[in-house]
């Protein structure tokens, strides 16, 4: 039985990396921080399977630790500082965990690993905010960085750390160039959730209005569950290498709201939505699409879920959450 070790076990892509590894007959080891966390508890019900185990990202004995107590075949670094917005107030933060904690996992695999007849492979999560204000379109492998903000920073040294350990010490180290995804697991301070939530709970009588920020950015927004088939698919090809994950197409913050609200039968979305300068970004992102050619050509990855089902997908399961509320 293969053994796969995830940090950010309690996030949205490390519950359904979980399910699909489990899927696959993995042994699966989730890292948790903190005794009896929250977060872990809550998802205990729902994935029995995932054995939890001690360590921090900031914390590189508790990471030696823990790769010697899994031995895993498989780590996927999922764990981060990952509210953009949240980088900009606590930019140190982001930096000693999005950034750093991805050297320190590096350096975990490399001292455990290597004592192996396998050694252990590692996945990187990189993220689309790296190429921030965009040098070409689509964003593909070979596209430089410009990110625009401290947790687009944190990414690119990730990103590029793994593949200086990768150079470096001939270990089997990819990043995935993921960009948005989302899905009914997504956190509520997540701007697509923000969305469907409100559209639902203003549909129910439960809220009244919607705030946001900026509406005139564009995305290339996925479904997560399909992203994570493209994690694995990058942990089992022969030689190791960096992809984007992306569906290729891009669609505005003016768009996701629209479809949202009319899942819910309110085609008047702008009666109920407010702007507000407290939530614009000191630097914004305004496009993102990516190329996923090399994903699909050298991994045989697709997706399968487009836009209007992913929003119809999460609006419904807000309905429902919000229904049993009441």
């Amino acid at each position: 039985m293969p053994r796969a070790f995830i940090t950010g076990i309690t996030g949205q892509d490390g519950q359904h990396l979980a399910e699909f590894l489990h899927g696959k007959g993995y042994e699966v080891f989730g890292m948790v921080k903190g005794q009896n966390n929250p977060k872990f508890t809550a998802m205990r019900d729902e994935f029995p399977y995932v054995e939890p185990v001690p360590g921090d990202l900031a914390d590189l004995p508790s990471l030696v630790k823990a790769m010697e107590l899994t031995q895993p075949d498989e780590v996927y670094n999922l764990g981060a500082i990952s509210f953009v917005a949240l980088s900009f107030n606590q930019a140190e933060l982001t930096a000693n965990i999005t950034g750093l904690g991805v050297l320190r996992m590096l350096e975990a695999v490399r001292m455990v690993g290597g004592a192996q007849n396998n050694p252990i492979r590692y996945y990187q999560a990189s993220s689309s905010e790296m190429f921030g204000k965009v040098r070409e379109i689509p964003q593909n492998e070979r596209t430089p960085f410009h990110p625009r903000s401290p947790y687009g920073c944190a990414k690119v040294f990730g990103h590029d750390i793994t593949v200086n350990y990768r150079e470096s010490y001939d270990l089997y180290a990819c990043s995935g160039i993921l960009f948005n995804h989302e899905g009914p697991r997504r956190g509520l301070e997540f701007v697509t959730r923000k969305v469907t939530n409100a559209a639902a709970r203003i549909k129910l009588g439960l809220q009244e209005e919607l705030v946001l920020g900026n509406l005139d950015f564009k995305r290339d927004w996925g479904y997560a569950g399909d992203y994570v088939k493209a994690m694995w698919l990058m942990l089992q090809q022969d030689e190791p290498d960096d992809y984007v994950v992306a569906t290729g197409e891009t669609h505005s913050g003016e768009e996701l709201v629209s479809l949202a609200f009319s899942e819910v039968g309110i085609d008047d979305w702008q009666r109920y939505v407010r702007q507000d300068q407290k939530f614009f970004r000191p630097a914004e992102v305004d496009l993102l699409i990516g190329d996923p050619s090399k994903a699909q050509t050298k991994l045989g990855w697709t997706r399968e879920v487009d836009f209007p089902g992913l929003i119809k997908m999460m609006v419904a399961n807000d309905l429902r959450i919000e229904s049993a509320k009441r």
